[in-house]
C-alpha cells in the first residue's frame, strides 16, 4: 500500500457508522475507485466540503485492492454557480450517476476524467441545456466503447444514407432491410452525433429542436441499455427539466 496525490471528482457518498464515509470517486489515475475516509463527517480539517458530490479535488489516498483509504481532500472547485441552480444541480448530479454506473472499477479513463471535468465546467458558466447533456452523452459512450452506429447498420453493414435508420429499443439504429419496425431517425440526427464527436468543445454542436428530440430517444436507449440499472438522478432531472 502507499499513498498518491491523485486528482478526482467526487460521484457519490454513502455515510457509514457515526462518523466516516465511503467515497466514489472518479479519478484521472486510477479511474473510478472507492474509498473510506475515516472520520469525514467530523473532520473539517481534513475534508472540510471537499466530499459533497460534483466536488472537484485533489486528495490523498493510500491504494490498494478493494476500498482504498482516502487520508485527505482538498477542494480545486466546489462549482457554487452549479450548486445555485436546481436544473444544474440535476444535470451534475445526473453526469456524475451515469458515469458511476457505466465505468469499470480501477481502469484509468483519463478522456472521460476530462470530459465530465469539462461538463461540470460547462455547467458552472452557463445555463443547464439539453444539447449539452447530449454532447457529454454521446462522448461518453464513445469513449466507454457503446457508441451507436451511426454510419451503418450493425447488422449487415450497409450504409445508412439518405434513408435514415430504424432506432431500436436498445438504442441501436438498423436499416429499414434488417428492421421491419422502429423509430425513424432522420439522417441529419446522425451526422449531428458524429459531428459531438469531432469536436471536443461543448456548444459547437447546434441541436434544432426536433432534432434534438430524436437524439434524446436514441441516447436515452443507449445509456438505459448499458447502465445497467434505473438511474435514480434521471427522475430528479426530469422532473426540473422543462
Amino acid at each position: 500500500m502507499h499513498v498518491e496525490n491523485i486528482q478526482a471528482i467526487v460521484l457519490s457518498t454513502i455515510d457509514y457508522g457515526d462518523s466516516d464515509r465511503i467515497v466514489s470517486l472518479f479519478s484521472l489515475e486510477h479511474g473510478r475507485i472507492k474509498a473510506f475516509a475515516r472520520g469525514a463527517r467530523n473532520s473539517r480539517k481534513r475534508f472540510g466540503a471537499a466530499l459533497e458530490a460534483f466536488a472537484r479535488i485533489e486528495s490523498q489516498v493510500r491504494v490498494k485492492e478493494g476500498l482504498a483509504g482516502l487520508q485527505q481532500a482538498e477542494i480545486v472547485s466546489i462549482y457554487p454557480s452549479i450548486r445555485g441552480d436546481l436544473s444544474a444541480i440535476a444535470h451534475a448530479l445526473y453526469a456524475c450517476e451515469v458515469v458511476e454506473a457505466m465505468t469499470p472499477e480501477g481502469h484509468p479513463l483519463p478522456r472521460l476524467y476530462r470530459l465530465l471535468a469539462a461538463y461540470l465546467d460547462r455547467l458552472e458558466t452557463e445555463p443547464a441545456a439539453a444539447a449539452d447533456r447530449r454532447f457529454f452523452e454521446i462522448n461518453l459512450l464513445n469513449i466507454l466503447g457503446y457508441r451507436p452506429s451511426l454510419e451503418s447498420c450493425s447488422r449487415c453493414n450497409a450504409p445508412f444514407g439518405a434513408a435514415g435508420a430504424l432506432l431500436q429499443e436498445s438504442g441501436e439504429p438498423v436499416c429499414r432491410a434488417c428492421a421491419a419496425t422502429g423509430r425513424p431517425l432522420h439522417p441529419s440526427t446522425l451526422k449531428a452525433l458524429n459531428a459531438c464527436m469531432a469536436t471536443g468543445t461543448f456548444g459547437k454542436v447546434v441541436f434544432p429542436p426536433e432534432l434534438l428530440a430524436e437524439v434524446g430517444v436514441l441516447l436515452d436507449r443507449s445509456i438505459a441499455t448499458h447502465a445497467g440499472r434505473g438511474l435514480k438522478s434521471l427522475e430528479f432531472l426530469e422532473q426540473v427539466t422543462p
